[in-house]
């Protein structure tokens, strides 16, 4: 069985699968069509995004009742720190993640598997080792021998690029990174390199926050699976447009502004292209989001190419209130010009807030068989 998108709409993908369905090496975000090459008798069902909210909301419920330090890391995973409270529950972290197990079974009906470990990558690590319904230990005196042998691919944050780079400097097991060189990897994979390296030898500092505190927003971005494949001119700058509408909307409702913008573009074959630029100030106005993201489109894509994924995002954030400019002579009538699209972009929001979010449209969009609307 498998959880996976509209095929009529073109999100044809496979969301989730069950242990069954591993088996036939059923991978997410490959289509039906490819899945069911492999598993002629796989059973797929729509996604109830609303169910999973409600039952992550009373998963994570349980988990506050035994520290507030539980951050949702997504819809089905969270970390719990329990350094500070683990003496009200027995001191033993390892029972205490078999009650939390036996609380989720018994009171919201489904299973959980945990990761018990001194940081969050290698609790992620376990909490993936053994399911459904597992505990498992990885503690620092013992960790390696369980991991080192694992394929790399089995670790957080690698991709199928990065195994692919690890792979071609002869790294294929999390044991062979671990006792890689720091500086060669730095150099191959830049940042992410070297965190990827602190996390695999167990030097993953970063903490668990509370489930209470605000989260720093650091990008803002939608895309959209068209229901047909788009090309020419307009049909792409009509995508951009919408895309950067609902982004410079977002923006605005979170105070943010930004100077990096990203497109992501996929095409029929599922080849992905990704590209950024840094714009010479922040914004969070649609007509400046959609003309960087056009113009980087054009700059490393054919415009009669077909597109069958478009995505827009913004990065690069501060909030308005922190975003100051110098003008001078020559740049005050740009900056007017800015002010006055502000002020349209402002008035869209408020009549957008009181009639809803379709209520007023940019000219160029249109609703027809691609989905742009």
């Amino acid at each position: 069985m498998a959880v996976a998108g509209d095929p009529h709409n073109r999100h044809g993908i496979i969301l989730a699968k069950n242990q069954l369905a591993k088996k036939y090496a059923i991978q997410t975000a490959e289509t039906i069509n490819r899945a069911k090459q492999k598993c002629p008798d796989l059973v797929c069902v729509a996604p109830h995004h609303s169910l999973y909210r409600e039952i992550s909301d009373k998963i994570n419920e349980i988990y506050l009742s035994y520290t507030d330090l539980t951050e949702p890391a997504s819809i089905d995973e969270s970390y719990l720190d329990v350094t500070n409270t683990i003496h009200l529950f027995g001191n033993d972290p390892v029972k205490l993640a078999d009650e939390i197990r036996r609380r989720i079974r018994e009171e919201v009906g489904v299973t959980i598997s945990v990761g018990v470990s001194f940081c969050k990558s290698i609790a992620k690590l376990g909490s993936d080792y053994k399911k459904p319904d597992a505990t498992t230990v990885l503690l620092r005196d013992g960790y390696k021998s369980i991991i080192y042998p694992l394929p790399i691919s089995d670790f957080l944050m690698v991709g199928k690029k990065t195994e692919q780079k690890l792979n071609s400097l002869g790294i294929k097991t999390i044991g062979q990174l671990a006792c890689a060189d720091r500086e060669i990897i730095m150099r191959h994979l830049g940042k992410t390199g070297l965190l990827l390296y602190d996390n695999v030898t167990g030097n993953d500092t970063e903490r668990v926050h509370s489930f209470y505190e605000e989260r720093e927003i650091k990008s803002v971005g939608h895309s959209m699976t068209f229901r047909r494949d788009i090309s020419g001119r307009e049909e792409i700058k009509e995508g951009i447009a919408m895309l950067s509408d609902m982004v410079a909307a977002r923006l605005r409702s979170y105070g943010k502004k930004g100077n990096v913008v990203q497109i992501t573009v996929k095409d029929p074959d599922f080849l992905t292209l990704q590209r950024q630029k840094t714009l010479p100030k922040r914004t969070n106005l649609q007509k400046d989001i959609s003309a960087a993201a056009f113009a980087l489109f054009c700059e490393n894509r054919s415009l009669t190419h077909p597109v069958r994924l478009l995505g827009v995002s913004v990065s690069g954030l501060c909030g308005e209130d922190e975003d100051f400019e110098q003008f001078d002579l020559f740049s005050a009538a740009s900056a007017s010009g800015s002010e006055k699209q502000e002020n349209i972009e402002q008035t869209i929001d408020e009549i957008r807030k009181k009639f809803g979010t379709s209520s007023i449209k940019f000219g160029h969009f249109k609703s027809d068989e691609t989905g742009i609307k």
